[in-house]
């Protein structure tokens, strides 16, 4: 499973700004030399975090992006999902890979795995803020599966 470029330099830019504290604002240019990006890349990602209300951005001379809320208001989700969509969306998933039609649509037995991997992905999504990823303060999971096969 991975998660797509576009959500990992998205989120890295998203933190460059949030690094320089309330109110700060800054240029694309100055994020594209910060996170080693192209320019027009960089303009992409902060348009769409723009639409999705995670960041604003102000025309001019003094112009640029600032925070749209407070990191610790913002969660990894919020940002995540405009980026790169979820995971596993069922309508979308099963449309994708059926081609000339999927033997399985109504008794799919793959369904509740994607389903449980959702569940799990949203959970730590709308645990962890902006904040959270900037005071390090992500902790993976001890995870203990029952009845695991080892």
């Amino acid at each position: 499973m991975k998660f797509s470029a576009q959500e990992e330099y998205g989120l890295r830019c998203l933190l460059t700004l949030a690094r320089l504290g309330e109110g700060a604002s800054i240029t694309i240019p100055q994020i594209s030399h910060q996170e080693h990006l192209t320019i027009s890349h960089v303009a992409k990602l902060m348009a769409i975090l723009r639409s999705a209300g995670v960041v604003k951005a102000t025309r001019g001379q003094q112009g640029g992006y600032q925070m749209a809320r407070r990191p610790v208001e913002i969660k990894v989700r919020e940002v995540l999902e405009p980026l790169g969509g979820r995971l596993y969306d069922e309508s979308e998933f099963c449309d994708r890979f059926q081609g000339d039609g999927c033997p399985h649509t109504k008794e799919c037995d793959l369904k509740p795995l994607w389903r449980a991997i959702q569940q799990s992905v949203d959970t730590v999504v709308d645990r962890y803020t902006v904040e959270d990823l900037l005071e390090g303060r992500i902790v993976a999971p001890n995870v203990h599966l029952m009845g695991s096969r080892n």
